[in-house]
Parts: C-alpha cells; sequence; structure tokens
C-alpha cells in the first residue's frame, strides 16, 4: 500500500497479544548459532529484520528447520560459522548488521556486509575500531566509519582491554560482548572491555548480558564503565528458549490506552520482563496514565480526569519507546520535552528531524536541538494529515496514535512496520476502530439497519446471528445432536463461514437462503444459549472489528461482544410488529407462513434469548433504545444514524 487512511477515532479500549521481541528474537538466533547443541526457539518475532537474520545463518551454513510460523530449531556451529565466504545483504537490520558483523570478524573467513541505502548512512565505526583493537581486518568498501564492509581473516588477540565509545549506539558494545567469548573459548584468557564514554541505551546491554547468561557464558561488569568476559567459557544450547513480547511495540498500545480512556491492556510483557521498554510505563504514570503491571501483562487507562499532564523526561533509558512519547505529547496539557535522545539521529532515520517535521503537521510547535525536542500541543489538530515515514517502522506506528484526536490521519509507506510488526494496524484496528453495536430481539429489524448504516459510513458489518444459523446449519447436516454442547462448540471452533459482500458462503457454498429456514433459526436459538458455543464464536467476533470501522449486530453486541463500543443502540418493537414482518418476508419469497405460529415462536424466542444463563437479552444502560414498531426502514437507518453521530461526533 502507498498508504494508510487511520479514520477519526474515539474511545480505544481492549487487549492485544504481542509479537516477539525484536531485540530479543536476533539476539536469541545468533546465539542459538553460536553455541554448541540444538535451540528450539519459541515465540520468534516474524518480521523484516528476523528473515534478515536468518537468511544470513542460513548462508553461513547454520541449519535451521522451521516448527511453525514463530518457532524455529537452530543447529549451534559450536563458535565459528562453517561457510568461509559469503556476501551478506542486511537490509535496514542494525540488530543483525552490528553483532554479525563482529561475530564474522572472529569466524576466519571472507565476508561482505551490506545494506539498504539508510543502513549505508548508520555508523558503525565505534565496533570497527574495538575490533580492530583485537587484530581483527575489517575495511570499508565506501565512506569511512560506514557500511558496506569486508572483512577478511586475521590474527586475533586479547593482550589489552578494548576501548570503545558508547554515546552512538549500545548495539557496538552488544556486539563485542556476544562475540568475544569466541575468543575466550580459545585462549582461555580473559576479555575486557572498556567504554570511554557515558554508555546510552542501558537496558538494551541488560538484555543482551541476560541472554548471553541463559546459554551458559556469564559477564562481569564494574558499573557501566567495565566489562570482563573470563575466558574458557563456551556457549552451550539450554535447549528451548522463549521470546518475550516486544516491549517498544507494547508503548502504541499503552499510549492509545491513556489517551483513547481504556482499558488497554498487553500481553506478554510485564514487571518480569528483562526489556527495559517495560519502564515507558512510567513514563505514562508521569503523565498522570493509570497503570497496571502484573507478571506477563501492563495495562493503561486514562487519568482520572482525562487529561495528561505535560512532562520533561530524560529518556536516555527507553530511546525506541520515547517516539510514542512525543506523539502522546500531542495530547498534554502543555509543552513537553524529551531529553537525552541523542541516539534517534543514527536509527532509521533522523528521528529527531523526522519527529518534528511530522508534528508539525497535526499543528503542534517543535522545538529541537541536538539531543532533545520539545513538543507543544496545537490548540486544534490539522485534519488529513499526510504523515511520511521515511521508512522508519516506529515512524508509521507513533503517528497511527493522532487519529484519537478524532481527526482522520494518512500514514505513507505503512508496509515500514513489516520491519517489527507487520500486523500493527490490525491490531490496533482491533482496539481501536469505531464500533457501532446494535441489539435488540428477534425480527426487530436490526440486521437490515446495521447492514444499511454500515453501507452509509464505509463500515463493516458483522451479522453475528448469522454465525449462529451457521453453526445450527453446519452442525444439523453433519448429523451432530443440536443438545451436544460440546460437539456444537468444536463445530462453531471451525466452521468453515466466510462472509463475501452480501454472501453467506459455509465451506463455499452459498448458503444465504438456507440458514434463514425456520428451523435453522430454532437450532440457532438453542445453540446461541450454550457457553461453550459463545465462547467459541467470540474471538471470532471480535476479529471483525478493523479500520475504518465495524457496525455489528446481535443479541449481545453491546453487552458482551463489544462492552466497549463507542454507540450502542437497542432497537426494537413489539412482538406484533414483528411476527407481521416475518410473515410479510416468508410470503414474499414464496414460503409458508402462519401468523399465530410466527408470534408464538417470537414471544417464546424472546422468553428464552431473556431468560438464558449466559448473555440474556437486554438493553444496556449506555444503549440508546429505537422502537420500530412504527418505523419504516429509511426512518430507522435516520434514528440510527442520529444517535451514532451524536455519539462518534467525529463522523462526518
Amino acid at each position: 500500500m502507498e498508504f494508510f487512511d487511520v479514520p477519526a477515532l474515539g474511545r480505544v479500549a481492549g487487549s492485544v497479544p504481542l509479537p516477539g521481541s525484536k531485540s530479543i528474537s536476533n539476539r536469541l538466533l545468533l546465539l542459538a548459532a553460536l553455541a554448541e547443541g540444538t535451540t528450539e526457539i519459541r515465540d520468534l518475532l516474524d518480521s523484516d529484520d528476523t528473515r534478515v537474520m536468518l537468511s544470513a545463518l542460513a548462508a553461513l551454513g547454520i541449519g535451521l528447520e522451521q516448527l511453525d510460523r514463530h518457532a524455529w530449531r537452530v543447529h549451534g556451529a559450536g563458535g565459528r560459522f562453517p561457510v568461509k565466504q559469503a556476501d551478506l545483504f542486511l537490509g535496514n537490520a542494525g540488530t543483525a548488521f552490528r553483532p554479525l558483523t563482529a561475530a564474522l570478524a572472529l569466524s576466519g573467513g571472507h565476508y561482505r556486509l551490506s545494506g539498504v541505502a539508510r543502513m549505508h548512512e548508520r555508523p558503525i565505526r565505534d565496533l570497527v575500531d574495538g575490533l580492530r583493537q583485537l587484530g581483527c581486518d575489517v575495511r570499508y568498501l565506501g565512506n569511512e566509519g560506514y557500511p558496506p564492509l569486508a572483512v577478511a581473516p586475521a590474527d586475533i588477540e586479547l593482550e589489552a582491554p578494548i576501548r570503545m565509545r558508547g554515546d552512538v549506539s549500545s548495539q557496538f558494545l552488544t556486539a563485542l560482548l556476544m562475540t568475544l567469548p569466541l575468543v575466550g573459548a580459545l585462549s582461555g584468557r580473559p576479555a575486557v572491555i572498556e567504554m570511554t564514554t557515558e554508555l546510552i541505551s542501558k537496558p538494551y546491554v541488560e538484555i543482551t548480558l541476560n541472554l548471553m547468561a541463559r546459554f551458559g557464558v556469564e559477564v562481569a561488569r564494574e558499573g557501566w564503565r567495565r566489562f570482563v568476559i573470563p575466558g574458557g567459557q563456551r556457549y552451550r544450547s539450554p535447549g528451548v528458549a522463549h521470546v518475550e513480547g516486544d516491549a517498544s511495540g507494547a508503548s502504541y498500545f499503552l499510549a492509545a490506552g491513556a489517551i483513547g480512556g481504556g482499558p488497554v491492556r498487553v500481553e506478554g510483557v510485564g514487571r518480569d520482563s528483562i526489556q527495559g521498554d517495560v519502564r515507558f510505563a512510567e513514563a505514562l504514570t508521569a503523565m498522570g496514565a493509570r497503570i497496571d503491571m502484573g507478571d506477563n501483562h501492563i495495562e493503561a487507562r486514562a487519568p482520572a480526569d482525562g487529561k495528561l499532564r505535560a512532562f520533561d523526561l530524560d529518556l536516555n533509558h527507553i530511546p525506541d519507546a520515547a517516539m510514542t512519547l512525543a506523539v502522546a505529547a500531542l495530547f498534554a496539557d502543555g509543552p513537553c520535552r524529551l531529553r537525552n535522545i541523542a541516539s534517534w539521529r543514527v536509527k532509521e532515520t533522523d528521528r529527531i528531524a523526522a519527529m518534528a517535521a511530522e508534528l508539525r503537521k497535526l499543528g503542534a510547535t517543535v522545538e529541537t536541538g541536538p539531543d532533545w525536542i520539545g513538543v507543544s500541543p496545537p490548540l486544534t489538530f490539522v485534519a488529513h494529515a499526510a504523515i511520511d515515514t521515511y521508512d522508519d517502522h516506529r515512524m508509521a506506528m507513533c503517528f497511527s496514535l493522532a487519529a484519537l484526536a478524532g481527526v482522520p490521519v494518512r500514514i505513507n509507506d505503512p508496509n515500514c512496520v513489516a520491519k517489527t510488526f507487520p500486523d500493527y494496524f490490525e491490531r490496533f484496528g482491533r482496539l481501536a476502530a469505531p464500533v457501532i453495536a446494535i441489539d435488540g430481539p428477534s425480527a426487530s429489524g436490526k440486521g437490515t439497519v446495521a447492514q444499511r448504516v454500515a453501507q452509509a459510513l464505509g463500515y463493516h458489518f458483522l451479522d453475528s446471528g448469522a454465525l449462529y444459523r451457521l453453526t445450527a446449519l453446519a452442525a444439523m447436516r453433519a448429523g451432530t445432536d443440536l443438545d451436544d454442547a460440546s460437539a456444537v462448540a468444536g463445530i462453531a471452533a471451525a466452521l468453515p463461514a466466510e462472509f463475501n459482500g452480501e454472501q453467506i458462503l459455509l465451506s463455499g457454498e452459498e448458503v444465504g437462503a438456507a440458514i434463514r429456514d425456520e428451523a435453522v433459526g430454532v437450532g440457532a436459538s438453542k445453540v446461541a444459549a450454550m457457553p461453550a458455543v459463545r465462547a467459541a464464536l467470540l474471538d471470532r467476533q471480535r476479529a471483525y472489528r478493523r479500520f475504518p470501522g465495524l457496525v455489528a449486530d446481535g443479541r449481545d453486541m453491546g453487552s458482551v461482544v463489544f462492552p466497549g463500543a463507542q454507540a450502542k443502540i437497542f432497537l426494537t418493537a413489539s412482538a406484533e410488529a414483528r411476527a407481521h414482518r416475518r410473515y410479510k418476508q416468508l410470503i414474499e419469497k414464496g414460503l409458508p407462513a402462519n401468523m399465530r405460529t410466527l408470534l408464538q415462536d417470537l414471544q417464546e424466542r424472546d422468553a428464552r434469548d431473556a431468560a438464558r444463563a449466559v448473555a440474556p437479552l437486554r438493553q444496556c444502560e449506555d444503549a440508546d433504545r429505537v422502537d420500530t414498531t412504527s418505523l419504516g426502514v429509511d426512518e430507522a437507518v435516520a434514528a440510527v444514524m442520529d444517535i451514532v453521530r451524536r455519539r462518534l461526533p467525529f463522523i462526518n
């Protein structure tokens, strides 16, 4: 896609499972490749950067087996790479380029490493200088101090401490830490690294040290100035290694909860995380957000008064997640300053310059310095701003949050999120896309009205009743007893159903007419009362929530499926009016109908739906009631649209 239009958004609520951390994923892949034994890595991030690392390892002779989309088995080489000559293209993946440079420099082979144009603009001198102190043969093939690089065999010595800078990127230190045990394992001598400047992004180095320890290599640290790797240590596989959820990726959803009301819960990272970016929650707390943190989750809500506070923070420890704060600053009650973020200048783009340019498009007043950015919120947000992303995944994800101001935002080149979070917009949509829930009893007209409203708004449409009817039809066709809740739930969980425009397909067959059969309707009412069936279909129904928005009709849309829906309508009519409508529909289709029987069936169904133990039919306290007894379809649609515009003022 050339662009992605994020619609004007209001309240955000829900939960999202996080993809694996990029930082942990690529570190684990390299450590497993260098270790003795076989390592099974689970919950591995599937993204451009991890694919770059996997491709490079395969080219270097590492045995790899893909077990599923997020699990790989890595056959370690026990030290140096088997292939001694290779030309590697590593895209813009710093977490692959920097550590592989160090590992290859110590592997005794001839290698070339290159990337995209931006990678050739990202400095690597500090790492190369450190490697040359060991005697490594690393040469620049273009501009001095920058990739591409050539590596050749050399005699390695551990005579003196390696002295290196740490104020440009912590990835240089990480690269040396991860690869120096290969030298010490052979020589038996300790390797020492001494920092000559302040070390930035210390939490990322902590991730490195933690993962090295999992593979059996301990590092002694004297503050953040001196690191000692005792000689004689070897990487040994831990057998199975799990990747935590991405704490940097969590920042977008947590900020959305703080801005858009919440609660928003991220799952896969929490207080037990080894990632420093979980401290993003502390920054949100400083803004007044309400944060709950568990062992493996973090939840964010807006401040009690609904207004985020201005901040002035040193964010050196969370440089990636700090980008999210720059956009959150748009919603603060005063000017904000983000300090000590010089590393932004040498990331996928010059993030200080890029962030300033794009924030100004939204109406913000922005000031910048060598290592800081100041953001003053706009009095009025600029609608339809076209945000450039500079081939930087974090720019795209950060600026999607601007739509929470109730203005549509265009994100140019949204595919750049594939670097770390390929389905970001899909997951964000499941939390933030506006939902209009239309509940009501059978034959109240909610399906027809909901479909018309969805068409008028250009939103997606969910006919939840069709899912229950499809479940009943599939069970009946399979000869399953509709009283067997477990069996019916199994059918619901694997339901081969598709909605293609107005077509309703079951196993590829058009069944729109078949599911309207009265016997199927009675069966649907029966299976819909089963807790196991409702649980089996719940996630499936919620998955329909995506941009630009969703209109969902059913009998528990607002109470159970989408309790946080921005607009809830309870559409009803007298039993007599509903029976007459159903009678008219059947007659028009040439089907037999009896008015008295239809009325009795509806009354019995109403009683059954209202009395069922799971998700009983009822009007939510925050729902608007529309009685359609005396209304035609056009009048009912108009009444609902009036409510929608009142509840969602950002809709035109």
